[in-house]
């Protein structure tokens, strides 16, 4: 896959670099986006009503069993090639990866810096008072209609996803794509690799050099 140029110069050119993910990166691993489609218990129902503070105020049960199928779901898929490029990239230059994916593909690929914005399936925190929840979390083998948050052991309240509860959009043209300097749409998996592999082939690190940028 051949890099455009105007990337390839701007990324060359980086001192630091900060990657931003959402949703597509995880779907080309098979993690299902957060808009489609429900399967099995879960078809009659959107992912919006699910992930909103008044269902879990509704039926935390239901809620919490419909996170545990998506925690299961995660733990059974592997980083893919996007992925594994952006923590290969870290190798090249400072770079720090800003995701709205609930799951922890970056950290199993290797990247060591990296912010979740909508929060992580894999942490778990108090719903009353905030207390991160160190206890072992047990996923159904098959998927059940609900199951009982566990309890906090700070205050008794319910442990609840460690997740911000509000909708990610699928990757399309969005309202700031016209002040990005470059855009190249392509797939992660893709693009990442191809522009890893680029930066290597030209060799060149200016921020290692006196007076780069």
């Amino acid at each position: 896959m051949l890099v455009p140029e105007a990337l390839l110069e701007a990324a060359v050119a980086a001192r630091r670099v900060v990657v931003v993910t959402g949703a597509g990166m995880s779907a080309e691993s098979g993690v299902p986006t957060f808009r489609d489609a429900q399967t099995g218990l879960w078809e009659r129902y959107a992912a919006e009503d699910l992930a909103t503070p008044e269902a879990w105020e509704r039926d935390p049960a239901f809620v919490w069993a419909w996170y545990l199928s998506r925690f299961g779901a995660v733990a059974h898929v592997e980083p893919n090639a996007g992925h594994r490029a952006v923590a290969a990239w870290a190798g090249l230059t400072q770079v720090r990866v800003v995701t709205q994916n609930v799951d922890d593909l970056h950290e199993r690929a290797g990247s060591r810096d990296v912010v979740h914005l909508h929060g992580s399936l894999t942490s778990f925190r108090c719903g009353r008072c905030e207390t991160a929840y160190a206890g072992v979390v047990d996923v159904p083998e098959r998927p059940v209609e609900r199951v009982d948050p566990p309890t906090c052991a700070h205050c008794g309240g319910q442990v609840r996803p460690g997740v911000v509860w509000f909708g990610e959009l699928n990757p399309f043209e969005t309202d700031v794509s016209d002040v990005a300097h470059v855009v190249w749409r392509e797939t992660a998996a893709g693009a990442l690799p191809a522009l890893v592999a680029a930066l290597r082939g030209r060799g060149e690190r200016p921020w290692d050099q006196p007076g780069g940028p």
